[in-house]
């Protein structure tokens, strides 16, 4: 049976996990199969939160015992539908080239949102749920239960009646202001302009041969990630650098300070109507980490380890830069990576632009592919000539021992009002026997024409494989019995770990060469140049860090408090200032504006370091020398992958270590720079 995939969430209402259904997983359709425009979207994302509701009414309606199939089962259809209502129009709110499309998409994440409000607050909902008989349930279903009652009261279903309102209305209308904070970053993309070609000095020859004068004989560099990273790395102009620099600083400013003011706002509310003193005490009582004091000391521990080693990296930072400006005092934020390229060539005698050549973008994606399809045991089969929202988007079927187990697609490269940064963007919450998990990877990197191979810098290659893993998570974790512990839904401060851990397979040798080859020889990249890649990427490690520390201060600093006293300009100052050592432009005292992680991560952005101390505990399990090999990575996929989130996340860390994860390969992962070659 082959049903639309724009008119699935209506069957899926009389669907059971039979022989109907396993029919339908068979024949689940792409998502843009039937090309909708935008009243077909939007009469199919009203069509989902329909069935929900109706899951919803079935629940209250229930007159005998609630159990699991008469209660469980409707909350956990309408969650699903809800969720994968918002999860489409979040994606085409960031990706479809349309932009009435785009608003019509916003809206619809503000419904579905709303949806998802209304049934945390659903007090009749949460109390079928509370009175279901769990003792001959399996384990994952009694974890199910459990965490879900915790989210309902975290959500406020034992508040009376208007605070139930309030909290409801402060909920939609945060929506509202995310969905704004996020609009503004993606819709305001700047440029330089630069009169004289000799500004390109130092960048690549097929950088400057995309970059011709237009007809005012101008070239136009924008603040895209393919324009302005290899600009702020390689270019000798100052000039550039600094305009660049500073026009990146300055986008969605100063909309996003009152949008921010309005989220601060609505955040402080609800965790003070919910009995939490801020918003960080509030986001943190449902994670790993447990408090807002706890998160606090982790910053300050991070601060501690990672200072000494900045200030080794800025002496050699000053060192470099006095070859050229004597008597030099002081780096520049505009300057560090480019000096610290500079460093990179002198001190690790090692140039990022020579591995460029190995990673023309075809080649990495099919790479990728193969890395991938042997580390999780999988593979992949391209579905050709499938309809899609844009130009260029691929679609990709996931398969176990040849059954197919989830899609997803591939939008990489930039466009005008696409999301900038990299993501993988869920669609579908798998669920076993009902719904194959799908999912976007959407990136901005070069595009690859009859002429230019789309040659990646290594950074992005290590993005492009970071999201990946996010995907396959969400695909090899989507196999649950339930949506609601399908997938990566597990705590806020974990998801992170797995990707930030897939990271470290580019840095074998090995694996490197299974798909890194010239563009023009063909020849695999040398083993030597792996081993100086490998120490020169970990140059400035310690400063990286350091800069991600103060963002997860600002993220923390912000939410810790009464909106009213705090001032977004002196947080992003302080907290800027306290963790890193390089001088600042101006500008950076707004860096809020452009922080797109203050919308959906709230004060959590110290997941990236949290999850990073247990991503290298994770990688110290595997062979060093061919982390594919061996025992580890399947073992990896059944332990930390697969279970989704039908346990904690802290569990998960325990059953693959065999103990909590410590910051020991954290410290050794940091300072790998100051090792002897070859050690870790």
């Amino acid at each position: 049976m082959s049903v639309p995939r724009f008119l699935i969430p209506t069957v899926l209402a009389s669907l059971t996990s039979g022989a109907f259904g396993q029919d339908l997983l068979k024949s689940q359709p792409p998502l843009w199969s039937t090309r909708p425009d935008i009243a077909a979207f939007e009469n199919s994302e009203n069509d989902r939160l329909a069935v929900a509701q109706h899951s919803i009414e079935a629940i209250v309606a229930v007159k005998d015992e609630h159990t699991i199939e008469n209660t469980l089962a409707p909350y956990d259809d309408a969650v699903r539908e809800i969720d994968d209502a918002n999860n489409i129009a979040k994606l085409q709110q960031q990706v479809h080239p349309d932009a009435a499309f785009r608003d019509h998409a916003t809206a619809i994440v503000a419904k579905a949102s709303a949806a998802k409000t209304a049934l945390s607050l659903n007090r009749n909902v949460y109390d079928a749920l509370a009175r279901i008989d769990m003792s001959h349930a399996d384990q994952p279903t009694r974890y199910y239960v459990k965490r879900t009652l915790l989210e309902f009261r975290l959500a406020g279903v034992s508040k009376d009646a208007a605070t139930r309102t309030r909290l409801k209305q402060l909920n939609d209308e945060l929506t509202t202001e995310q969905s704004a904070f996020e609009r503004n970053i993606a819709d305001d993309q700047r440029s330089v302009e630069v009169g004289d070609a000799s500004e390109l000095a130092g960048l690549p020859e097929d950088y400057i041969k995309r970059h011709k004068p237009g007809a005012d004989g101008k070239i136009r560099i924008t603040t895209a990630n393919p324009d302005l990273s290899p600009a702020m790395t390689f270019a000798k102009s100052d000039n550039l650098r600094r305009q660049l620099h500073a026009a990146f600083l300055d986008r969605a400013y100063p909309k996003n300070r009152a949008v921010l003011e309005e989220m601060l706002k609505a955040r402080y509310e609800i965790a003070r109507l919910l009995g939490y003193p801020t918003w960080a005490d509030y986001s943190a009582a449902d994670a790993m980490i447990g408090s807002a004091k706890n998160i606090a000391n982790f910053i300050q521990q991070i601060y501690i380890v990672s200072r000494p080693g900045q200030r080794k990296e800025l002496d050699m930072l000053l060192a470099e830069k006095q070859k050229v400006h004597p008597g030099a005092k002081e780096i520049w934020d505009y300057e560090y990576p480019y000096y610290a390229e500079l460093v990179r060539r002198s001190q690790f005698d090692f140039d990022f632009q020579s591995v460029r050549p190995y990673f023309p973008y075809e080649q990495v994606k099919q790479g990728i592919l193969d890395i991938g399809a042997k580390f999780f045991n999988v593979s992949f089969r391209q579905e050709p000539d499938t309809p899609t929202w844009a130009p260029g988007v691929e679609t990709w079927d996931v398969l176990d021992q040849g059954k197919m187990i989830g899609r997803f697609y591939l939008d990489m490269h930039a466009r005008p009002g696409k999301f900038t940064l990299g993501r993988n963007a869920p669609i579908f919450g798998g669920v076993r026997g009902k719904q194959l998990p799908e999912a976007a990877l959407v990136c901005n990197f070069p595009q690859p024409t009859a002429t230019d191979p789309g040659l990646m810098e290594y950074g992005d290659v290590t993005t492009f494989f970071h999201e990946f893993g996010h995907l396959m998570h969400y695909i090899l974790g989507g196999q649950q019995e339930w949506a609601g512990i399908s997938a990566t839904s597990m705590e806020k401060d974990f998801p992170e770990a797995p990707s930030q851990m897939l990271e470290e397979l580019l840095h074998s040798p090995k694996v490197l060469a299974s798909f890194a080859r010239h563009y023009k020889t063909g020849k695999p990249i040398p083993i030597d140049l792996v081993a100086r890649m490998n120490r020169a990427s970990a140059f400035p490690r310690a400063e990286e860090v350091a800069r991600l520390n103060g963002r997860s201060a600002i993220s923390f600093d912000l939410h810790n408090g009464d909106p009213k006293t705090l001032d977004p300009d002196a947080v992003c100052y302080k907290d800027v200032h306290r963790s890193r050592l390089v001088r600042l432009l101006p500008d950076v005292t707004h860096f809020y504006a452009i922080f797109f992680h203050l919308s959906p991560y709230s004060s959590t952005f110290y997941t990236y370091l949290w999850d990073r101390v247990i991503a290298e505990d994770f990688y110290e399990q595997f062979n060093p020398d061919d982390p594919l090999s061996g025992g580890a990575p399947l073992r990896y996929r059944r332990l930390v992958l697969e279970p989704g989130n039908s346990m904690s996340a802290n569990n998960l860390v325990k059953n693959f270590l065999g103990r909590p994860q410590n910051m020991k390969a954290f410290q050794r992962w940091m300072n790998q720079e100051f090792q002897p070659v070859g050690t870790r």
